[in-house]
């Protein structure tokens, strides 16, 4: 069964978003098909619950989108303008008319240098110059998606962001329902793993790039005594098991630590005078190590924070953007896994729902999100695209 499409109209259709709950994989790409099926749309950018049956799907949506150029990932969870779900495939189809886009595969990211990066960046800009739609400066900006378990996310972004030449850039790291085994990147038929997808979007809309976190308050802090920055994992925490650590700040026995709990108490580390969440993936048990989403590494300072209201910053930021641009076409969004454990836990789902259905969201729950160069955890983050044409 497929849901409501949301299709939007001034003169011809700008982008298209469809969502489908089959959970076979040849009758979902068919949904998904059927409500995408315009003959202007030129791209398709897709976000899938890794509980699919990944060969037959990457199969089946080739065969499908054939005439079409499609990418996409594994989630965490799927956002449409309906609010959360999961195990469900969200796509979005974009115009040809207001929009030109070009995608590029990394195969490997860990291999990823200067060198690639800027080929990268000549590549996908020649591709959709080719489509002579306007110009590239000023009216483009670049999505990531990377494998979320890779951890080279910091590097790779760093590399890539080193020849962008100021266009704005976003992104979110691939999921896999939290299952932290496998995620994967779609590329050409195919679902990658320890890959990125590196696209640029050029178009005649306006559009702004954004990032939004509700850290209200830092509390204790934590020295990272023993780590190896190369895994992630942190083996002690003020010169003490990791784990127990964390536990004893919360009062809570180790046996109750889980996503949920590392959603609603996060660490942070301090930059520049911001603070920025380095998100908990889980306990090791054998050594009591913890396991992060986020670079770190022996002697940075973990600070234990307060978090604010989740909705207030992004319904903040996306009020102040749409006085400026109008209302939106579509917001399209990289929002953490964390925050909807956070939202669940809390009964909130229906204020998801409210929020997306006001400004065209959609997208996917991430491992960890990209912005301008950095690997982010916990936050909020994406591209408003309004309806009005960019002057």
């Amino acid at each position: 069964m497929y849901q409501l499409v949301q299709r939007n109209y001034m003169n011809t259709i700008k982008t298209i978003t469809a969502v489908s709950n089959a959970t076979d994989p040849f009758l979902a790409s068919q949904e998904l098909y059927q409500q995408l099926n315009q003959d202007n749309i030129c791209f398709v950018l897709f976000y899938c619950s890794s509980t699919y049956a990944l060969d037959a799907l990457a199969q089946t949506m080739e065969e499908t989108f054939k005439e079409t150029k499609i990418v996409g990932c594994t989630t965490a969870g799927e956002v449409t303008q309906q609010g959360y779900e999961q195990h469900s495939i969200v796509a979005i189809g974009f115009s040809s008319e207001y929009f030109a886009i070009s995608a590029k595969l990394i195969e490997s990211m860990e291999k990823f240098d200067t060198i690639n990066a800027q080929s990268t960046i000549n590549e996908l800009v020649e591709g959709c110059q080719t489509s002579d739609l306007t110009v590239i400066k000023n009216n483009s900006f670049l999505l990531t998606l990377l494998d979320g378990l890779s951890s080279n996310e910091e590097q790779f972004l760093v590399t890539l962001n080193s020849a962008t030449r100021g266009i704005p850039h976003f992104g979110g790291s691939a999921g896999d329902d939290i299952n932290l085994a496998k995620t994967h990147v779609y590329y050409q038929g195919t679902f990658y793993q320890n890959a990125a997808i590196v696209i640029m979007v050029n178009t005649t809309l306006s559009f702004e790039v954004f990032n939004c976190h509700h850290i209200a308050l830092p509390t204790e802090k934590l020295v990272v005594t023993a780590a190896d920055a190369d895994s992630r994992t942190v083996y002690e925490l003020n010169a003490e098991p990791a784990a127990l650590e964390y536990a004893k700040l919360l009062n809570m026995e180790l046996k109750d630590l889980s996503p949920e709990v590392f959603s609603l108490n996060p660490l942070a580390v301090k930059v520049g005078g911001h603070y920025y969440i380095r998100s908990i993936q889980k306990v090791n048990e054998a050594d009591l190590s913890l396991t992060f989403y986020c670079a770190v590494d022996v002697g940075i300072v973990l600070t234990a924070v307060e978090m604010g209201d989740i909705f207030d910053p992004v319904t903040d930021r996306l009020d102040e953007i749409s006085h400026r641009y109008g209302k939106p076409e579509l917001v399209l969004t990289c929002d953490c896994f964390l925050r909807r454990l956070e939202i669940e836990q809390k009964g909130l789902e229906k204020q998801v729902q409210k929020l997306n259905a006001k400004y065209n969201i959609a997208g996917f729950n991430t491992y960890g999100e990209h912005i301008n160069g950095t690997h982010l955890n916990q936050t909020f983050t994406g591209v408003y695209i309004a309806g009005g044409i960019n002057e």
